[in-house]
């Protein structure tokens, strides 16, 4: 039982390194802000939760207890970050933060455009 525990908590680690790297290199590697700000929330979100899930089950199957804070931590960061995500990409294109040259749709360009005509 124990050495199938350690296999399922180190899946779970590694898995959330490995998304928390690609998160990394995207935001390293990626075109514009958008597309950074979706790397990040996106995979960096996914990672830590599968760190969490990974410790939450070292807990409870090794040590043999359970852990209501890492329970909290996976639902806070579940809730909270693709919302971050959604605000920090909203706010940048109302500022006008410029899309890359490459991109091809624009899907919010009809809806600022109604705003303007509107105001």
């Amino acid at each position: 039982m124990i050495v199938i525990a350690n296999i399922i908590i180190g899946y779970f680690i590694l898995q959330g390194a490995l998304l928390s790297l690609i998160a990394a290199f995207g935001v390293v590697r990626l075109p514009d802000a958008y597309t950074r700000n979706h790397a990040a929330s996106k995979s960096a979100t996914l990672g830590v939760i599968s760190i969490l899930l990974g410790v939450f089950f070292y807990f409870w199957l090794i040590e043999g207890h359970l852990n209501a804070r890492i329970i909290l931590g996976i639902v806070f960061v579940f809730m909270t970050a693709p919302v971050a995500g959604h605000l920090i990409m909203r706010a940048a294109y109302n500022t006008k933060v410029p899309l890359w040259e490459k991109s091809v749709q624009d899907d919010l360009e009809s809806d600022r455009k109604n705003e303007s005509v509107k105001g």
